[in-house]
């Protein structure tokens, strides 16, 4: 069971039971108590459960409205996430034991650090702060974070000190998001400069982008990598046959899911 599918169980549990503990989920899910505490921040962070010491507790306000709006939150966690979730499962598929990975900041491969939470023995470099978070509570995961200057809008690492922290550093795979993504200008972004994510590129024996198909044809303001330095894009089932054979003449794999 991924991350997705456990923390919609746990709000349902949450729901039907009003409280849950976090010893009873960790054997319910056969997953770590600290994965578990994360998987309920996340879920306070969203505002579909209240934390206590040990537990978990469903918000009751007494106010009709307030539940109705909680619910419709809920059915939008699910419905939103589920392509960007796949795209994330996908790509622990290609991440092996022994690994040196790159996250590059963004929602995308925030999922990916989730799942990341309960692996063993591997490398994770990373830019985002949130991602930093997550995988911080996994002792058998070697975690790098770049140094640099805070990009509070994104929360994560930028700058000269950021970008030098990758040299010398030798990574099987770099995995980054995009604002947009199209064949002629490659991976995009509506933020200020990006150039943290060349600097990963030069790292990395093989970049992969991860992107959901909303993203295709989005053409931001600023370049993050252009098309020739991704080896590898992985997407979801609603990308356009157009956007498909667009990528098909490039040399990049395309992984559709």
């Amino acid at each position: 069971m991924n991350s997705f599918e456990r923390r919609n169980k746990i709000i349902q549990q949450v729901n039907e039971q009003g409280t849950v503990l976090v010893q009873d989920l960790s054997n319910i899910y056969s997953t770590s108590e600290a994965t578990i505490r994360a998987d309920l921040r996340f879920l306070e962070k969203k505002g579909v459960v209240t934390r206590f010491h040990g537990g978990a507790a469903k918000i009751t306000t007494g106010n009709v409205e307030t539940e109705m709006q909680e619910i419709g939150f809920k059915e939008r966690f699910q419905l939103a996430s589920a392509p960007k979730n796949r795209i994330a499962q996908a790509a622990l598929k290609m991440i092996n034991e022994g690994m040196t990975i790159i996250l590059d900041s963004g929602s995308t491969t925030m999922l990916i650090a989730e799942e990341l939470m309960t692996a063993k023995n591997i490398t994770v470099i990373t830019n985002s702060l949130p991602a930093a978070f997550a995988l911080s509570e996994n002792k058998d995961i070697t975690l790098v974070v770049c140094g640099g200057t805070v990009r509070h809008k994104t929360r994560s690492m930028h700058g000269a000190i950021a970008e030098r922290s990758l040299q010398d550093i030798n990574a099987d795979i770099m995995f980054v998001g995009a604002d947009g993504i199209d064949a002629v200008n490659g991976i995009t972004t509506f933020n200020e400069g990006y150039s943290i994510s060349g600097a990963m590129v030069c790292a990395a024996n093989n970049v992969v982008a991860v992107l959901d198909s909303t993203k295709f044809n989005r053409r931001g303001y600023n370049q993050v990598l252009p098309i020739e330095k991704i080896d590898c894009v992985i997407t979801d089932d609603a990308i356009s046959e157009r956007d498909k054979a667009s990528l098909i003449n490039t040399h990049i794999q395309l992984i559709v899911v």
